[in-house]
């Protein structure tokens, strides 16, 4: 078995700065650390219990089949926050049928994002 001691997501975006922008400034993550220098920096962002690196360019969006999951204590507060900073959101806060309250984003790039809030009485809050 691998023990595995940290992780993260690796994020090669089409305009590094522009992606910067959106994940440290629009969403305000925290940054954990910052390597090399220029325009194609890499910047890894706390991410929750994980890492979100944004590093190097590519000549193409990432694939449709990568999304975020992110929780948050509050959907809706999240909404308003986002909104007010242009975030370009797919789809305002709605409770599922499974229980969760979900917003989906998106960043400069397409990548789908999901935010979550996780209900006092949903399962995820409690073990039966």
């Amino acid at each position: 078995m691998v023990h595995v001691l940290s992780s993260r997501t690796l994020l090669r975006p089409t305009d590094p700065e522009r992606s910067r922008a959106f994940y440290g400034e629009a969403l305000g993550l925290a940054v954990y650390r910052e390597f090399g220098t220029g325009p194609d920096r890499g910047t890894v962002y706390f991410l929750g219990g994980g890492f979100l690196e944004v590093s190097g360019r590519s000549d193409a969006p990432p694939s449709p089949a990568l999304q975020l999951w992110l929780q948050v204590p509050d959907a809706a507060a999240a909404y308003a926050e986002l909104s007010a900073h242009g975030v370009e959101v797919l789809r305002p806060p709605v409770k599922e049928p499974w229980g969760l309250i979900e917003m989906w984003i998106a960043d400069p790039d397409g990548v789908r994002i999901a935010v979550v809030e996780v209900p006092a009485d949903h399962p995820l809050r409690y073990r039966p």
